[in-house]
């Protein structure tokens, strides 16, 4: 390759995503010129239309900055209570800034992240290996940071007493080793146990069989909904039931919703793995943060934007002092915040 091609491919590569049709105009101007002997000319005509490209392609980026814009994200539907208050705090500090969420399963959200659908997501897992060597080949460098810890709550209906369960019952559960209540305790009043999680392309459900080495398909008393709330309503429908939901969902004492779910439906406690002295967490704060409940995943938010605009400026503060806040108040875990844990003793 001559020095004008290695030079013509190095700009078209630049220029790509910042001037419309750049590469057609690069390739005429260079191959006019070059041949020509008339290289000067040619920079400078090159030149030119990057000029006209920036004031013209690159206007967006001058109308957005990290508290001014318009854009959407996806969110995996499990963090909604969570994103909605964050979005409409941010929204509110920052009048000139709207950002619209999508949620929606997280199978979906990586997809619309994958095809430059959005710039930001957020979701309980990173991109894989593969994924982050696709984008980079596109010229795209993705940057996630952790932004909460959550933590998976298992919950029943209020007419079924039992509300402990060992971490080994709950993998017996998903590898099909137990399929009737009575399997747990021969005094249970419930039947089949039918496990809701919120859909089959779903994060909540991805993290159970990662956990328990499930690589075939869940067994035919696994059902999937729609969403979360759709779970919580069915649960607190169905005796037999076990869900499987994002605890964001019942952990805000102060949201009417929250409280609203969370008076439905038993959350259960579960022991920890390898733990025998009859201890049993609930996915209450203090035991996400120190890892006593044994289902606690991270939260994050993802960037593909090749500029500093509104969704950086949004990560920004959601993992700073005011963002952070949300969280704690959320009933989950900050995650770049230090956490105080106060031990309380009753006499």
């Amino acid at each position: 390759m001559n020095l004008p091609d290695l030079f013509q491919k190095f700009i078209i590569i630049a220029f790509r995503n910042s001037i419309p049709k750049s590469e057609n105009i690069v390739s005429i101007i260079l191959k006019k010129n070059f041949t020509s002997g008339k290289s000067f000319l040619g920079i400078v005509l090159l030149l030119t239309v990057i000029t006209a490209g920036c004031r013209s392609g690159g206007q967006k980026q001058l109308d957005e900055t990290p508290t001014r814009g318009n854009i959407s994200i996806v969110v995996d539907e499990s963090f909604q209570p969570l994103i909605d208050t964050e979005v409409y705090t941010f929204t509110s500090l920052y009048q000139n800034a709207s950002i619209k969420p999508l949620y929606m399963p997280e199978v979906d959200v990586v997809n619309h992240f994958m095809a430059d659908s959005v710039k930001v997501m957020v979701t309980s897992r990173k991109l894989t290996e593969d994924q982050i060597a696709y984008l980079k080949e596109q010229l795209i460098v993705v940057r996630s940071v952790t932004f909460a810890w959550d933590a998976l709550a298992l919950i029943t209906n209020r007419e079924n007493t039992d509300t402990l369960l060992t971490y080994n019952n709950v993998a017996d559960i998903f590898q099909g080793r137990v399929r009737d209540w009575k399997d747990l305790d021969p005094k249970s009043k419930s039947g089949k146990i039918s496990v809701i999680f919120d859909n089959t392309k779903s994060g909540n459900i991805r993290y159970f069989k990662e956990r328990f080495e499930i690589n075939d398909t869940l067994g035919d008393n696994f059902f999937a909904v729609n969403s979360n709330a759709e779970v919580i309503e069915f649960v607190s429908r169905n005796p037999d039931a076990l869900g499987i939901i994002s605890v964001n969902w019942v952990s805000d004492k102060d949201d009417p919703q929250s409280n609203m779910f969370l008076s439905r439906v038993n959350v259960l406690a579960i022991s920890q793995e390898f733990a025998n002295d009859g201890s049993y967490y609930r996915p209450y704060q203090g035991f996400i943060a120190d890892k006593s409940y044994p289902f606690v995943r991270e939260v994050y938010m993802s960037s593909r934007e090749t500029f500093t605009g509104l969704g950086s400026g949004f990560i920004q503060w959601a993992t700073g002092e005011q963002g952070q806040r949300i969280v704690l108040k959320s009933g989950l875990v900050p995650a770049t915040m230090p956490v105080r844990l106060v031990q309380v003793r009753t006499e």
